[in-house]
């Protein structure tokens, strides 16, 4: 009788990696670096957020307050965005979204490194158009975050959020917005939101 074969475990460390789907980058590779916690936005899911924001961002200003993989900023970029603000707070991610700026020759892209919440605080009203919300799902830091962001988001723009749970309109409308779309992708649901209008009286 043979000696069963040994099972070969997958690797740990191996970076992986995400491709742009859509725009002037359309099938370049993002690598991301094995870090826990880190959960780029799957295709499937990027797909679906660029159906609903539509496919040309060309002179929006968009915000990634949680950029880790930078897939949703160089997303945005890649379809024509005037100007991505790209913030991280972990200096090994940081220098991986320098690395594909330099490569890709971003132009359109700012990285800042910082947390995403302050940057947010610290940024004039209304001069975003769209704002990415992907904070680590264990962080708590969810309301404080929807809440930075409505602060920031110009009259007829968007926050795409992504979250353990599905945040609904009663909930939202405490921090004066609504929800336009959302969908679940296994355990994430994800969210497009805007402004709560409110009606003249």
């Amino acid at each position: 009788m043979k000696p069963a074969k040994p099972v070969s475990k997958p690797a740990k460390t191996a970076p992986g990696e995400v491709r742009i789907i859509g725009g002037l980058w359309k099938r370049s590779k993002l690598s991301v670096p094995a870090k826990p916690g880190l959960r780029p936005t799957p295709d499937r899911v990027r797909e679906t957020l660029f159906n609903w924001l539509g496919q040309d961002l060309t002179g929006l200003s968009c915000i990634d307050a949680f950029a880790g993989s930078g897939a949703l900023g160089f997303e945005a970029a890649s379809r024509g965005a005037q100007d991505v603000l790209l913030i991280e707070q972990d200096p090994q991610l940081v220098a991986n979204l320098q690395s594909h700026k330099t490569r890709l020759k971003a132009d359109n892209i700012r990285i800042q490194r910082g947390d995403g919440i302050s940057a947010l605080r610290n940024l004039p009203k209304a001069s975003a158009d769209v704002i990415f919300l992907d904070p680590p799902f264990d962080s708590g830091l969810f309301n404080e975050a929807i809440t930075a962001a409505a602060g920031v988001i110009s009259a007829q723009g968007a926050i795409y959020l992504e979250a353990p749970e599905v945040w609904d309109d009663e909930r939202l409308a405490l921090l004066g917005l609504n929800v336009i779309k959302q969908g679940k992708a296994g355990a994430v649901h994800f969210h497009l939101l805007s402004q709560l209008q409110i009606a003249n009286s």
